[in-house]
């Protein structure tokens, strides 16, 4: 049984606890605890749901969330069995450290706005004068009649990272007080779906699963498809790693054997992210 909400590949109101469960003949049931970056739920929970799909008795639990500084810690202690991280890893720390690091994925950052905004792309500079509180209304960017409301994610999260870093003009804005932040990558995904007008950063796989709630600008005339990640003309990208002790337990390999085959790939590809090997 899944508990899940109302988004199509599983990861629906709640986003942040997804319980795979159930032996159906009552015996005891191979149990994997995932927990980490936020960002990375609604992809690995698609990926959970689908291996479940397959493997029945196995329980999975994906967690509320644990920062940058605490997640390690907890795989180290045996807390979790995988650790959801991103962007900035310090890979060969984590190695001398008995882990094994694999990357599952590139996912394209964007600037996902809710489905009322009849606007497909913008610049930088219009980027800018939104979250700048200078834009107040989408008719002023060729939409409608309809005001702005920005929401941001925390600086310290992935996805701020990656788009202070990519836009210029943004490095350094001070965000006024009536731009909203949202501690939680789910809390910016139910937002975006919605609130009309809402604009803010998210994910492609955020988007893709949002049954044309939220949608994607494109930004600098280039569209965050698929095939603009792998040739590196979209550049706002974060990357996507799943973190284990060495070895890992059975029902671990079990797991990122799945992730990392063709099965997983599909799931991946379907979630508006981009499979690495």
């Amino acid at each position: 049984m899944l508990t899940c909400g109302k988004w199509k590949s599983g990861v629906g109101a709640s986003l942040a606890v997804i319980l795979l469960a159930a032996n159906l003949h009552g015996q005891a049931a191979d149990r994997i605890v995932i927990d980490g970056s936020t960002g990375m739920t609604p992809l690995v929970a698609a990926l959970a749901k689908a291996y479940q799909s397959q493997n029945p008795a196995v329980v999975i639990e994906i967690g509320k969330g644990l920062g940058t500084k605490a997640r390690i810690p907890a795989l180290n202690e045996g807390r979790i069995d995988i650790a959801m991280a991103s962007h900035g890893l310090k890979v060969e720390e984590i190695q001398r450290q008995g882990m094994t690091v694999h990357e599952i994925a590139k996912v394209a950052v964007v600037f996902g706005v809710n489905a009322s905004v009849a606007v497909d792309k913008l610049g930088d500079a219009q980027i800018c004068d939104i979250y700048s509180g200078k834009t107040r209304n989408w008719k002023e960017v060729g939409g409608p009649d309809l005001a702005i409301v920005p929401v941001t994610r925390p600086d310290s999260e992935v996805d701020t990272e990656v788009v202070r870093e990519q836009i210029g003009c943004l490095t350094g804005l001070k965000m006024p007080e009536s731009v909203k932040v949202m501690p939680k990558a789910g809390e910016m995904a139910r937002e975006l779906a919605t609130v009309a007008g809402a604009i803010g950063m998210t994910t492609m796989t955020v988007v893709e699963q949002s049954e044309g709630r939220v949608k994607a600008v494109a930004l600098r005339g280039i569209a965050p498809t698929a095939e603009n990640v792998q040739n590196k003309s979209y550049t706002l990208t974060r990357d996507s790693f799943l973190v284990v002790k060495a070895p890992p337990s059975p029902a671990v390999a079990s797991f990122l054997a799945f992730v990392r085959g063709a099965g997983g790939e599909k799931v991946i590809a379907a979630n508006g992210a981009v499979p690495v090997k």
